[in-house]
């Protein structure tokens, strides 16, 4: 024990430091994200500034870029939904490629890595700055940016892991740090801004006996235009709410980072509107793939007996593309946290339920109001319809539908309207692409991620997971290197590595692929995975600070552990003298801070 903590105490130094950097150990909500009025506008003071069209913001070699007029909401530059006047985006050297990045997930960011990391000859190096200072370990990259890189988001979000939020596992830098965290010392200029539209042009050399050298240019919605000569789609897909009446307006998503604060936020709401009453919250879950699973374990792992979780699916069974394994692990958590299975039905209809509870009152505009006068939320009503024979329609009664039925890619708009040859698209709205990720008729736009439609080796559509984007990223940043130096490209080959599902707090289940039939479940699992997705982090930098952070947790729960079985010990036993060392362990709920008690652990040593 005295030499963990002896290991571990610079590394609680630096954590101390990064914490003071980062300020951001909170979950959603009130003092969970310094800007909140990023994810919920309205939430901080706002003060509209009159800027000219570009403004650059510079730190550590990392560019950041606000457009238009713009509005400071807790000291981010946010884009005014005014309309702008167009500009060019001027290139310092226009003699060398000019890389467009639409899109900062797992396929746009890790493209972009990947192209930083490759060495590439002086007349061929992307850029787009006209200053060049050298680093002496890597004189190939130096503080030239690489590429351009667009995305809507202020925030990179490791996706997998958002279910974590609603548990209070992990804080929001971990899993969703700002892309200018990241990227401070990369070769990489970000704008936080939406793609408005694109006007290709490489198609037009296709069927004549030279490709043109001109990729074509992307109109953001600030009013930038951008030239670029080599352009990668991976925009990512957004969940599709219209399929069922009252979906939009009533039902919550569960994909972004903004998703997840929403849900956490209205289960806050709940729990403290129920709090010491006897109806149970109820949940309702449209979905029963690995999302709608993960998100169904871990809210009724979250509520207890407090609430009730109803899980929907189409399907007969749960995860059908699963591994058996993660199947039979997923079905034992749901049936020992009493998740109520509907299996063989779809969702026909969402709407308000004209129905109150008997402690509610309602006044005179109609508002219903609880005992305090506050607002209770509305009750909502699901109109189940079966898909099997044998099976009776339902009406459910629930305080919080969450869905994840669905997606629709974010491909942005062609122009102008009489342009001869668009992108062509499959029936889910994904840009078709050949093998090297080269869009079809484009051979200088490259698609990954949800953006993709790629099929394997046996003709069947890649699914649209960060596994498969994650790997497209390193084949494309390798493809667009060899493009652009006149070298062969690679055809991308999928290797499934497993698969992984979370099932609460301290329990997931995993199915590598190397080894038939095997599947760690329970806190093996959890660990396994967790360890998987922090290697899996974008940055070594980043890898190391919130490997600081899982650690101190960890060491913090197993201090709790042992307080509580300490506790119930000494509780049997009260005439036995206590141990300096255990009065400590018995104070620790005291302590304000992770650093605190590790230190008076150490001094009871």
């Amino acid at each position: 024990m005295a030499q963990m903590v002896i290991s571990a105490s610079p590394a609680l130094t630096l954590f101390n430091s990064l914490k003071n950097v980062i300020g951001e150990r909170g979950k959603c909500g009130i003092g969970g994200v310094k800007q909140p009025g990023m994810l919920f506008p309205g939430s901080s003071r706002k003060h509209a500034i009159s800027m000219s069209i570009l403004m650059n913001f510079r730190s550590k070699g990392f560019s950041f870029v606000a457009l238009g007029t713009t509005q400071w909401n807790g000291g981010v530059a946010e884009l005014a939904e005014s309309e702008t006047t167009s500009r060019s985006y001027t290139w310092p050297d226009k003699k060398k490629p000019r890389v467009c990045i639409l899109g900062g997930g797992f396929g746009g960011l890790y493209t972009a890595l990947r192209l930083e990391s490759l060495v590439w000859p002086e007349d061929k190096k992307p850029q787009n700055k006209s200053e060049s200072i050298q680093i002496p370990y890597k004189p190939h990259i130096g503080r030239t940016e690489l590429v351009v890189l667009v995305d809507q988001s202020e925030r990179f979000v490791f996706k997998p892991m958002l279910y974590e939020l609603l548990t209070g596992e992990v804080d929001i830098w971990e899993i969703a740090p700002r892309f200018s965290d990241l990227l401070a010392n990369t070769g990489v200029k970000f704008f936080q801004d939406r793609v408005k539209q694109l006007h290709p042009s490489d198609h037009l050399g296709v069927n004549g006996p030279t490709i043109s050298s001109r990729g074509g240019t992307v109109h953001l919605e600030s009013g930038l235009v951008i030239e670029y000569d080599w352009l990668v789609l991976a925009l990512g897909a957004e969940a599709k709410l219209d399929v069922v009446p009252g979906a939009a307006e009533f039902a919550l998503p569960f994909s972004t980072l903004e998703d997840a604060c929403r849900v956490d936020n209205r289960l806050r709401i709940l729990e403290r509107k129920r709090f010491g009453r006897d109806f149970p919250i109820r949940v309702a879950v449209v979905g029963c793939g690995y999302s709608g699973v993960e998100l169904a374990a871990t809210v009724s792992e979250r509520l207890q007996d407090k609430g009730i979780v109803q899980a929907i699916n189409v399907e007969t069974t749960i995860c059908p593309t699963a591994p058996p394994g993660n199947r039979e692990a997923a079905l034992k958590v749901l049936s020992s946290r009493n998740v109520e299975l509907l299996l063989g039905y779809f969702v026909r209809r969402i709407r308000k339920s004209g129905v109150s509870e008997v402690s509610e009152k309602q006044t005179e505009s109609g508002a219903v109001l609880d005992a305090a006068g506050e607002h209770e939320p509305e009750k909502l009503i699901l109109e189940l319809q079966p898909a099997e024979k044998g099976l009776q329609s339902q009406t459910l009664e629930v305080d919080l539908i969450l869905w994840t039925v669905g997606s629709k890619p974010q491909l942005p708009e062609l122009g102008p309207r009489e342009w001869p040859r668009e992108l062509p698209l499959n029936a889910r709205g994904q840009a078709e692409t050949d093998e090297t990720l080269r869009v079809k008729g484009h051979q200088r736009i490259f698609a990954v991620g949800d953006s993709s439609s790629l099929r394997d080796s046996k003709g069947k559509l890649l699914p649209s997971t960060a596994q498969v984007a994650f790997q497209q990223a390193d084949f494309a940043g390798w493809n667009l290197w060899a493009a652009i130096n006149d070298r062969p490209l690679l055809p991308f080959r999928f290797q499934n590595l497993g698969e992984m599902m979370t099932l609460g707090r301290n329990d997931a289940a995993i199915s590598p692929s190397f080894i038939e039939g095997l599947t760690l479940e329970g806190p093996i699992g959890h660990t396994a995975r967790k360890l998987a997705y922090l290697i899996r982090l974008p940055t070594d930098e980043h890898r190391l600070k919130v490997g600081i952070s899982w650690l101190t947790k960890s060491a913090i729960d197993s201090v709790a552990a042992v307080q509580s079985s300490v506790i119930k010990v000494l509780s049997m036993l009260p005439q036995l003298p206590i141990h300096p060392f255990i009065a400590i362990l018995l104070n620790v709920s005291q302590l304000k801070s992770k650093e605190e008690i590790l230190m008076k652990i150490w001094a009871g040593l």
